[in-house]
């Protein structure tokens, strides 16, 4: 975010983006559920060109098991970007800040849903393995696990999704891509509860006036809405199609 400013490019040209997209437009968005054989639920989406696969286990024994709760079960995430995701990624293998950073803020967003009372002792992982990266990525991956844990089963207060929106050439634009990612001038991804309204992550980087933070909020609360039903749609044709293998085809 921010970028050298030598170099920056012009990221809104006649009120259009860099992608011909409008402010309020949003990538597009593609979720496959099940795609994972062995796990209790999985997901994948294709948000623009970010590639990613979620993957849910449990309830399961907790382990180790000094972890272990006696009233609820104990929610793990880890998020990793693969070495071949981006560029900026190339040759980095494991964890590291950035990963633990976002594996944290989305078990928390996950710990406020997921109806956890009902499995004391347990423990539920959540994987998400970034394949392709495009800016994004933590939303798209709170997006697709969402999608993973109804698949398993998790009985949830809501099934979350999450936007960012951001500030390019002095106008709020939300689903930020890459380049606007890079060189806008401000950041906020945001994941929602769309039953309630709760925001369940917040995090912004750069500065915003109030009027603009409340533009961007309801940029990213109509985003949020058009997103959920595609999650949705992704859970129904599970168990609209044929109950057998399935594999995932990245075309």
């Amino acid at each position: 975010m921010g970028g050298n400013a030598a170099n920056k490019p012009k990221l809104l040209v006649n009120g259009k983006r860099v992608d011909g997209r409008n402010v309020d437009d949003i990538r597009n968005v593609k979720i496959v559920a099940r795609v994972l054989n062995d796990a209790d639920g999985s997901a994948y989406i294709e948000w623009g060109k970010n590639k990613i696969l979620a993957g849910v286990y449990g309830p399961s024994e907790c382990i180790p098991r000094h972890d272990q709760s006696l009233y609820r079960g104990i929610i793990k995430c880890r998020y990793n970007m693969a070495p071949f995701s981006g560029a900026e990624e190339h040759g980095r293998s494991g964890p590291n800040r950035r990963s633990k950073e976002l594996s944290k803020v989305i078990r928390e967003a996950f710990e406020n849903v997921i109806i956890s009372e009902n499995f004391p002792k347990t423990q539920i992982e959540i994987y998400v393995e970034i394949l392709q990266s495009d800016g994004g990525t933590r939303c798209a991956a709170v997006t697709a696990a969402a999608v993973a844990l109804a698949d398993a089963g998790i009985p949830m207060k809501d099934m979350i999704n999450a936007v960012a929106v951001c500030k390019i050439d002095g106008k709020m634009a939300v689903d930020p891509g890459k380049e606007e990612d890079n060189f806008g001038d401000s950041d906020m991804p945001i994941a929602y509860s769309p039953r309630t309204g709760e925001i369940l992550l917040y995090q912004m980087d750069g500065l915003l006036t109030r009027e603009e933070l409340a533009e961007g909020l309801k940029l990213a609360k109509d985003a949020s809405e058009k997103i959920r039903k595609i999650q949705i749609e992704a859970i129904q044709k599970v168990y609209e199609e044929p109950k057998e293998e399935r594999f995932l085809l990245i075309k």
